[in-house]
């Protein structure tokens, strides 16, 4: 689905991409890792067709230069940091809609879905909105327009744990949909992949298969028990959604397949505290994103 040969940028005297290759297929849920200035965004960028290079970028067969417009139609994109729009959300998502030639109700739907107030936030200004709001509403515009490749650069930087969950239920039901996500740590995204390509100083040093993440839709019953009661813990484990009782030493709840690692660092900053952890039964979510 994308081919990439050869491909070198430069900004002014410095190498960003150093004559990289890969092949990204269908079916592919690609972890695209490494450090801070490793090359990710700028592989990404010039994927979307955005810098000019040496080298040839080809998605389905088209060149990402001379085609964008078609590529972009064909490519949802979440970029990292939200653009600095000062159109009211209800204005972006109607421009959205048009640019796609989707109903704007299938956006708003997603925006829902992700828990953003929409009727209380559509005549803010995208740019007042909180990096959490922001990124939603740009997942829901990704999403809504059913790409044939998403490409999500740190997808989960802002989302709280629930609205990663639906995120990745969103992936799970586009079932084989190509996905590259770009992040500087692999336990953030190890859950969602299927492959890992590793950039370090423009090349890629490790492109290797893994064990497929699993059914993104699935969701494991947990139980805490601590050993007394803690208020930074409640703060923190209070934003995966679980619930306790009225001692404040027993917490229940879901955690997404696909989280999990992201969930067991968290436990383990608490390790000290937490006397038990059962992770139960594996359920299957019914699409109501709840």
């Amino acid at each position: 689905m994308i081919t990439i040969d050869k491909v070198t940028k430069k900004f002014r005297k410095t190498t960003v991409l150093d004559s990289l290759s890969l092949e990204l297929g269908k079916g592919d849920r690609v972890a695209l890792i490494g450090s801070n200035g490793a090359g990710k965004t700028t592989l990404i960028r010039c994927i979307l067709g955005q810098y000019v290079h040496s080298g040839t970028v080809s998605v389905n067969g088209l060149q990402s230069r001379g085609n964008r417009e078609k590529i972009l139609g064909e490519i949802g994109f979440v970029p990292q940091i939200a653009p600095p729009l000062k159109m009211p959300v209800v204005e972006l998502l109607h421009f959205c809609a048009g640019t796609a030639r989707i109903d704007v109700d299938s956006i708003i739907d997603i925006c829902q879905r992700l828990e953003v107030e929409y009727d209380v936030l559509k005549k803010r200004p995208f740019s007042k909105l909180s990096g959490g709001q922001k990124q939603k509403i740009l997942i829901a515009i990704a999403m809504a327009r059913k790409p044939e490749l998403i490409i999500l650069d740190e997808p989960t930087a802002n989302l709280d744990p629930h609205a990663r969950q639906i995120l990745f239920e969103m992936l799970a039901e586009r079932g084989d949909l190509p996905v590259l996500i770009s992040s500087h740590r692999l336990e953030e995204v190890a859950g969602l992949v299927n492959r890992i390509i590793e950039l370090d100083r423009g090349r890629v040093v490790l492109d290797d298969a893994v064990e497929d993440g699993g059914d993104m839709s699935v969701r494991i019953d947990c139980r805490i028990t601590l050993a007394r009661t803690d208020d930074a813990f409640a703060n923190t484990i209070s934003g995966w959604k679980f619930s306790t009782d009225e001692n404040r030493t027993t917490w229940k709840g879901q955690v997404a397949g696909a989280d999990r690692l992201r969930f067991f660092g968290v436990l383990a900053r608490y390790s000290g505290l937490v006397d038990a952890l059962e992770m139960g039964s594996k359920q299957e979510n019914q699409g109501d994103g709840k």
